[in-house]
């Protein structure tokens, strides 16, 4: 039977780090598989579904590139359909109204609590006649659960997993006013769209029991569940706002790259040897749930800013460009031109190995594309003192007349000379630190000598010149 799985995310909030591993889980082995990945928005709590959620889960999973198959599943256009096919389970027997009050199922809570039992219903209409019903309570529809035995699941990652029939009371598939309960929508979802295997996380574990009884109430085969343990934060906890940014679109404008993102949550409670850095392609070659640990995965920022920094200098200059183009004109306030265009694709090579988010390679990228007159930050103006600046005065004139190419070579060539030949002499730090001030605003920068290439000789001497007639320093 061909694979099919499936991402079923609620739209009340944006997709957290968690949601967005079991929908790359689910990815990986579907496309393992040459089977099929559905997506389902399970939107039938409407006090707290929103577009805006939805949006945003759908643009997280675009970025991180897990692209469904077939059209999205929207849960709650589906409730006619799942209400009618729970109450075809009157029919079978394996279904039946529930009359009972609010004040009855408080009372039976509240009996359970005094007697320190478990709280659950106890069953009083499962095989009483409707006849007897008050014509004063709207019922719900509850599922007439096996009352012996035992429901076992074998579960792909958890092993076999088994609850005692006794312990789980006869839930309720259709409420009061006729809506469907999440588990009836649920099961007859994942019934309809095929799916063979239910990868999510293990805190749906308890539901799995639940569901399995009402496949099996239905005469459907039931799939194969695997339940992946939880992220848990850097502490050991459970993971939340306090570990840090936790919906997807967080981490993208915190820079990292989805394909680091995506290496990163493969890694995250499911291994290959010692391989860390896994290509998409080794991903999909790969991947299978034995490889899925039982324990709960800790995040580790520090781990994801190195895979980060490993895509990044990975990654082809003319994308990073027009990665980081977008901010770039938001911190200059105008649009690039396509000469600063080339000068940031001529940079990449000298930036991206120096940073470890897209954030750090834009900051660092300004000073190439800043208007002039530069800004110089406070530690760079220490450098240009009266008797720095009065020296880039002198070696101004030395680069000007430069007849050599202005390429990174002869420019440290040519102001080597320029210490050597000063009286007295002069380390090269002494003229090169201010010289990086003038041309970059900064007190460290990617090799100066590079960035002046970079730069050019007329934008180079433009802000050497901005320095002398301290236009950059007010």
């Amino acid at each position: 039977m061909p694979v099919v799985t499936r991402f079923a995310p609620s739209p009340t909030g944006y997709l957290h780090i968690g949601g967005a591993r079991t929908a790359l889980f689910n990815w990986l082995y579907a496309r393992h598989f040459g089977g099929t990945y559905l997506l389902r928005i399970e939107d039938t709590d409407r006090a707290r579904s929103t577009t805006e959620a939805i949006d945003a889960i759908l643009d997280g999973l675009a970025w991180l590139g897990l692209t469904h198959d077939g059209e999205i599943v929207y849960q709650f256009t589906r409730a006619g359909h799942h209400a009618e096919i729970a109450r075809s389970l009157v029919e079978t027997g394996n279904a039946y109204w529930c009359y009972c009050t609010p004040e009855e199922l408080e009372a039976m809570r509240e009996s359970a609590r005094k007697e320190g039992r478990p709280i659950r219903y106890d069953g009083r209409w499962r095989d009483r006649d409707p006849a007897e019903a008050p014509k004063d309570v709207k019922p719900v529809l509850r599922l007439k659960v096996p009352t012996q035995g035992t429901t076992i699941i074998r579960d792909l990652v958890q092993g076999e997993v088994s609850v005692a029939n006794d312990q789980l009371d006869d839930m309720v598939l259709l409420r009061g006013d006729g809506t469907p309960t999440y588990m009836l929508s649920v099961v007859v979802d994942d019934h309809d769209m095929g799916i063979t295997h239910i990868i999510r996380g293990d805190d749906h574990l308890t539901n799995a029991f639940r569901q399995h009884q009402l496949y099996q109430a239905f005469g459907w085969t039931v799939p194969k569940f695997a339940h992946i343990p939880l992220i848990h934060g850097p502490d050991g906890a459970k993971l939340s706002k306090r570990h840090g940014a936790l919906g997807i679109d967080a981490y993208r404008d915190m820079g990292y790259l989805p394909e680091a993102l995506r290496n990163y949550l493969l890694r995250l409670g499911w291994g290959h040897g010692d391989d860390e850095i896994i290509s998409t392609k080794q991903a999909v070659e790969w991947f299978d749930l034995d490889a899925v640990g039982r324990a709960p995965s800790r995040i580790d920022f520090a781990k994801l800013e190195n895979l980060n920094a490993h895509y990044l200098r990975e990654s082809n200059d003319q994308s990073l460009v027009d990665l980081i183009a977008p901010d770039l004109q938001k911190i200059i306030n105008r649009d690039l031109s396509l000469e600063e265009k080339a000068r940031l694709q001529a940079a990449m090579p000298g930036l991206k190995p120096r940073a470890k988010t897209i954030t750090e390679l834009t900051e660092s990228a300004v000073f190439y594309v800043a208007t002039r007159p530069l800004h110089i930050d406070e530690k760079a103006k220490t450098l240009l003192d009266t008797e720095a600046v009065k020296v880039l005065g002198l070696l101004r004139k030395d680069l000007e007349s430069l007849s050599t190419e202005w390429k990174r070579e002869q420019l440290e060539g040519a102001v080597r000379r320029f210490c050597e030949v000063a009286n007295p002499p002069l380390k090269l730090g002494k003229v090169a630190q201010p010289l990086r001030a003038a041309l970059t605003g900064q007190s460290t920068s990617p090799p100066i000598f590079e960035a002046m290439e970079i730069l050019g000789k007329d934008q180079s001497l433009s802000r050497i010149d901005d320095v002398l007639k301290g236009m950059s320093l007010q």
